[in-house]
């Protein structure tokens, strides 16, 4: 599980938020804890109903592959029963669920995926679900201002680094070009680091995608943004020293593996294998 990255309040309780890439998981420990001063036994409590069983089960079904639905199905006829009970632990282990998570420890606790959690909130108190959803909808648009502000910044690094990579190409351009010839040797090396970066020249991205407004390096992450500026940067050192385009394409190919890698593990294809995808 991710570590703790942020905090929601609910009219005047605190609850943790981690994150992972693909989804926010909320602390039902510290929703609790707005019931009762033991909140492992309310959450057991809640487990043992079977409205909530088949909940879980169906949100599993929807979003886990590898969830074991026999195991559930034995949940699922004993749920209800006064000699019934169900800790999270045992609810994850026994049907490989991934729609809750438990950790030990002093930041630990057991969370869920938002849409679990706000099931659960409904549990404890309709009203204090109210507060709840209130707060994270306030988060979540901080959040999302915060990675706008972001990607503008990166983004505009990438528009002053590619001032730097035009110079460099002018610098090295044939004498008797002719101004049709200037503008393609341009596109030329604009889409050596869009291949290099993004596994596609300008012009395949605008064939896959015909209704985006933007074009591809418009619709990149922040770390593609990060990677693209260091690209042109090396680009243009590469132009200057005279070397070979095709050179340049595979060394930055790398390049760009290895930084993406580093940044996010979001790593790209080489050129060996875009060529094998033809």
């Amino acid at each position: 599980m991710a570590n703790v990255k942020s905090t929601i309040n609910a009219n005047g309780v605190e609850i943790r938020i981690t994150s992972s890439k693909e989804a926010d998981y909320i602390s039902l420990t510290d929703i609790a804890k707005y019931r009762s001063d033991d909140p492992n036994a309310v959450i057991q409590n809640w487990l043992r109903n079977r409205n909530t069983i088949e909940y879980l089960g169906l949100w599993e079904k929807i979003n886990n592959p590898d969830f074991k639905p026999l195991e559930f199905e034995g949940f699922r006829k004993e749920a209800g029963l006064n000699g019934f009970t169900l800790s999270p632990k045992k609810w994850i282990t026994s049907t490989n669920a991934i729609g809750i998570t438990s950790k030990s420890g002093r930041y630990g606790g057991t969370y869920a995926h938002s849409d679990i959690a706000f099931e659960f909130a409904s549990w404890i108190s309709p009203e204090f679900k109210l507060y709840i959803i209130k707060d994270y909808q306030r988060l979540k648009a901080d959040e999302s201002h915060t990675k706008q502000l972001d990607w503008n910044v990166k983004r505009e690094i990438a528009k002053s680094n590619y001032r730097i990579h035009t110079d460099a190409i002018k610098e090295n351009l044939p004498s008797n070009l002719t101004s049709q010839q200037i503008a393609y040797t341009y596109a030329n090396e604009a889409d050596l680091i869009n291949v290099a970066l993004f596994g596609q020249t300008a012009k395949q991205w605008r064939s896959s995608n015909p209704e985006s407004k933007g074009n591809i390096r418009d619709e990149a992450t922040i770390a593609q943004l990060i990677v693209l500026a260091n690209l042109e940067s090396m680009n243009a050192d590469y132009i200057r020293e005279g070397m070979p385009a095709a050179e340049r394409l595979v060394k930055l190919n790398k390049i760009a593996i290895y930084q993406l890698e580093s940044l996010w593990r979001e790593p790209v294809k080489s050129i060996e294998k875009l060529k094998s995808l033809k």
